[in-house]
């Protein structure tokens, strides 16, 4: 491996701030909702139903309080959202990250937009051992991003300090160099 050809990208501490906020004001949107009292909510409207409202809230509290926590997690993590060096990428840039991806097992990169937001989608040789990687909330991300997307390794920018283009070129460019063309 070549030590000169390191690219480290950060987490970008500003990014897991915003994200964290965002996540804690659905989380707070989701307890009022399952505060509201049967009451409050006038039948006559549409989407006022108590089952829906309180079952929204409660579903807005688990997944945005799941996103608070791991933002919380990465905003302490000291190690960078990623590495990109003569032997793979090294992905930490998320709570579903994928870990250690070397160049023989990634065939290509295309591009998931979901809602204008970009995500890079690394391609691999054999899924399998990604999806199954991690434990039990980890798998089931890693299965909803292979259906979703068509590989379990998703990267966003969201969290490094630099813009989905910089990440694509940049990955791109190591991809030519020491992907394995087969």
């Amino acid at each position: 491996m070549n030590a000169d050809d390191n690219k480290i990208i950060e987490l970008s501490k500003t990014k897991l701030c915003w994200l964290v906020a965002a996540s804690m004001v659905f989380v707070m949107m989701g307890l009022w909702m399952l505060r509201l009292a049967v009451t409050d909510l006038a039948p006559q409207r549409a989407y006022n139903h108590p089952v829906l409202m309180h079952g929204l809230g409660i579903v807005m509290i688990l997944f945005f309080g799941f996103c608070a926590v791991v933002g919380i997690k990465k905003l302490l993590d000291k190690k960078p959202g990623l590495v990109l060096n003569s032997a793979g990428i090294l992905d930490n840039s998320s709570g579903v990250a994928a870990g250690f991806v070397p160049w023989s097992e990634i065939t290509g990169f295309s591009i998931f937009e979901m809602q204008s937001q970009k995500m890079l989608v690394i391609s691999l040789r054999e899924p399998g051992p990604y999806i199954m990687a991690g434990g039990v909330i980890q798998r089931l991300l890693n299965k909803m991003n292979y259906k979703l997307c068509g590989s379990p390794v998703v990267i966003s920018a969201n969290s490094l300090k630099l813009n989905f283009d910089e990440l694509l070129e940049i990955s791109q460019s190591y991809l030519r160099k020491y992907g394995k063309n087969n």
